[in-house]
Formats: C-alpha cells, sequence, structure tokens
C-alpha cells in the first residue's frame, strides 16, 4: 500500500533552535573552607559587593580579604569587576587589577578564593562543565587533583603488571613553604605553586601525569620509565626549580624542592607505591632539602 507520507529535509543551518538564555554568575572553583567549592552567586543586581563583612553579598571569611574587598558592577550590557582599595589587591587571571571588564571564563582571585565568570548563552551547560572540572582539576594550579591522580593510579599500576613494563613515582614538596607564606603572604604562596606547577608540566613528556596531591606537595606518575630514568627527570625538575626566578609583585622568591623516587615493586597496591616514594621524599627532606631520594 502505498503511503502519501513525503519525507522533508532541512538543511540545519535552517532550524532556528532556541537559545538558553541563563543569568550571569560567579562560581567559586577554589577556596581553603571546602564547604566554598561550586557554590554560585547570580549577577541578578547592578552591584554586588564582595568582602569579608556580613554586608556584601558574596561573603569571603578570610584574613587576607578586606571587609569591603570589591565589587561587581553592570556598565551597560557588561560587567567590571571595581577592588575597594582593598589591602590586598584584586587579581583577574593572575593580573592585579583596579578596574576590569570581566569576560567569559575569567578568574577573579580576592585573597584565597578563585571565583570564575559565567556568562553568555547555555549557562547551565557552561556551570556543570566547571564543576566536573573542580572534581578531577585542582582550581589553583590547574592541574590534576589528588582524586584523579588516585584514579590514574589505579589504571596505570595494572597496565604496568599486564605488559611488565616499569613504572615509577616521583612524590615532590616544596621545601620551606610555610616560610615563603610566612615572609611574603598568602597570595605570594599561591603564586608560587601555580607557577611551580607549570614549570613542572613544560618538563613533562605527554603521558606523564602531574598532580597536585596535597598543599605544597606534588606527585608524577611515570609510565613505562624505571627509577633511574625517574631519578633523572626528578633531578633536572629539582635544577629548574632552584635555577627560576620566582618573582611576586618585583620581590623575588627562593624556592627549592626536594623529592621522592620510587618504583613500582611486586605485590604494592596505590598506598604501598605512594608510601614508597613519601618516604623517600621524608629521607630527602630530612638529609638537608633540595635534593633527590631513591
Amino acid at each position: 500500500m502505498d503511503s502519501d507520507i513525503k519525507t522533508r529535509v532541512t538543511p540545519l543551518e535552517d532550524l532556528k533552535l532556541p537559545v538558553k538564555e541563563g543569568q550571569d554568575c560567579l562560581v567559586i572553583i577554589y577556596s581553603s573552607d571546602a564547604r566554598q567549592f561550586g557554590k554560585r552567586y547570580l549577577l541578578t543586581a547592578e552591584t554586588v559587593s564582595i568582602g569579608r563583612g556580613s554586608e556584601n553579598e558574596v561573603v569571603l571569611e578570610n584574613d587576607a580579604v578586606s571587609r569591603k574587598h570589591a565589587v561587581i558592577e553592570k556598565r551597560s550590557r557588561a560587567y567590571y569587576v571595581r577592588d575597594l582599595e582593598s589591602t590586598n589587591g584584586t587579581y583577574v587571571n593572575d593580573s592585579l587589577v583596579r578596574d576590569y571588564q570581566l569576560r567569559r571564563g575569567d578568574q577573579v582571585k580576592i585573597g584565597d578564593t578563585i571565583l570564575k565568570f559565567l556568562s553568555g548563552s547555555d549557562m547551565e551547560a557552561q556551570y556543570h562543565e566547571t564543576i566536573y572540572k573542580m572534581t578531577i582539576v585542582d582550581g589553583l594550579t590547574g592541574v590534576n587533583n589528588k582524586r584523579f591522580f588516585l584514579d590514574a593510579m589505579d589504571r596505570e599500576i595494572p597496565r604496568a603488571r599486564r605488559h611488565q613494563r616499569p613504572l615509577s613515582l616521583v612524590m615532590m614538596d616544596l621545601d620551606h613553604f610555610k616560610g615563603i607564606n610566612d615572609t611574603f603572604g598568602h597570595l605570594a604562596g599561591d603564586f608560587v605553586l601555580k607557577e611551580f606547577a607549570q614549570l613542572v608540566k613544560s618538563r613533562l613528556r605527554p603521558d606523564d601525569i602531574l598532580a597536585r596531591y596535597g598543599g605544597e606537595e606534588f606527585a608524577v606518575i611515570l609510565p613505562e620509565t624505571d627509577r633511574d630514568g625517574a631519578c633523572k627527570i626528578a633531578d633536572e625538575i629539582r635544577k629548574m626549580v632552584a635555577a627560576h626566578r620566582f618573582e611576586f609583585e618585583r620581590e623575588p622568591v627562593s624556592v627549592t624542592l626536594s623529592c621522592g623516587v620510587a618504583q613500582l615493586a611486586e605485590g604494592w597496591d596505590v598506598l604501598h607505591f605512594v608510601k614508597a616514594a613519601d618516604d623517600r621524599l621524608y629521607v630527602a627532606k630530612n638529609s638537608g632539602r633540595n635534593q633527590v631520594a631513591s
């Protein structure tokens, strides 16, 4: 039986799909207070104030934040962040700003908190993508976080055993990091962590995995690499860090690195592997720092 139903072909460019508009917002992607992660502040008013004082729309309870620190202002169709002569300044994408027009994806750093500016269509997709990245990426340094590191170890250890290939782990710790915070302030410490992470990334190979393990401690998983090869890579990184000029607001900051290296052994699980590298890291620390122990 013939059908009178006919197929109609419509070019994709002729489809007028609705554009989902969302409310512009700020999302906390990094904070020393874990309860703040992922918190969203809608920019519904012409002016949104940020500071330590309870009268602000965005309250950041941190000693590095001034009582009235900054405001987000809507001017015409754009948003601007304006610093209110705060003690420690307002930063956008690591640059100190006084009055700055925000663009989609900009990161605003106030005290130890980083807020990401989301704007434009499909806001929910942007928000959920940001939240997902927070589960695997350290918001401060931009490298993998501890959760991603542990998941990667769960993959790499069976793979190394299955193919009978070496696998090494380097645990790294910045020397006297508390002294950097005490001398130059926590903003300088955050700057050093971020600069250090990017420096290490520049030396690693595509398959190597760098993660911030916690605080000033970082880990590097080195597939297809034995202990001697891992020691060589760790020492090259150590020398790069010692030679690099870390400079925060025109003040030079002296930074050195201690490393512990271990190669995967029979019967080790993730915890054994991490402990072995960590134990060697403490040997490097207790032997004078700025060295590699294996």
